[in-house]
């Protein structure tokens, strides 16, 4: 049987996707709550009281984007045999699931302080950036990398900041269909797996120590 939605959870729903359609339509700045609630047919106090901002909007289409990608991500990494692989397969599905909402996303990218609770970096987003995280971890674990121990535990977590890079790179790309984000996302993969490689060789990994000293430092773990 199929399962009922609530009239709550479908309110809340038809609210952030008419948020979604404003912000594609007007940019996130422009917008405001009153537009939102008149495109979703709900009283603007009815709007307040499932978001009481744009901010928590944001939040919950993060949260939203990542529920939606979950299965695929899933799947990618069932089906995945190589760590480029399943590096191709995560980033790629993220630039594609997001590139309706580019535009949003830009606007968005204006809040990288750590400090603003839309960051990416923020603590407000921890549980959504450590989900993600940990589709970079198993990506690495499931691939056998044979990395030093001074740097396999960060190494899901330098993954992330280079989808993060690629990501930042990709909406501000003005190039037709974003070629040259194509183009660095190739390059780029190509000389992270190289260095990896040469990670693993036993000869070089003493070079690898003072790598995982800085990792600790940055992370505040020294």
């Amino acid at each position: 049987m199929a399962r009922t939605v609530p009239k709550s959870e479908e309110t809340r729903k038809r609210i952030l996707a008419a948020a979604l359609r404003i912000f594609r339509e007007r940019g996130f700045h422009a917008a405001t709550m009153r537009e939102i609630a008149a495109a979703a047919g709900v009283a603007v106090g009815a709007a307040y009281y499932y978001f009481d901002s744009k901010d928590a909007l944001v939040m919950a289409f993060y949260a939203q984007a990542q529920d939606e990608m979950a299965p695929r991500l899933d799947e990618i990494l069932r089906e995945s045999r190589t760590l480029e692989q399943r590096l191709r397969g995560i980033i790629g599905q993220k630039l594609e699931y997001f590139a309706p909402n580019r535009a949003l996303v830009s606007a968005l990218s204006a809040h990288i302080d750590p400090e603003h609770p839309l960051s990416p970096f923020s603590a407000a987003t921890a549980p959504i950036r450590d989900r993600d995280i940990a589709f970079f971890a198993r990506a690495a674990e499931e691939s056998k990398l044979r990395l030093p121990a001074s740097i396999l535990p960060y190494l899901p977590r330098l993954l992330w900041l280079y989808q993060m890079g690629l990501m930042l790179f990709w909406v501000y790309d003005r190039s037709p269909k974003q070629q040259r984000t194509e183009l660095l996302f190739e390059k780029t993969l190509r000389m992270m797996l190289l260095t990896l490689k040469w990670a693993e060789l036993p000869l070089l990994k003493p070079l690898f120590r003072p790598a995982g000293e800085l990792l600790k430092a940055i992370y505040g773990e020294a």
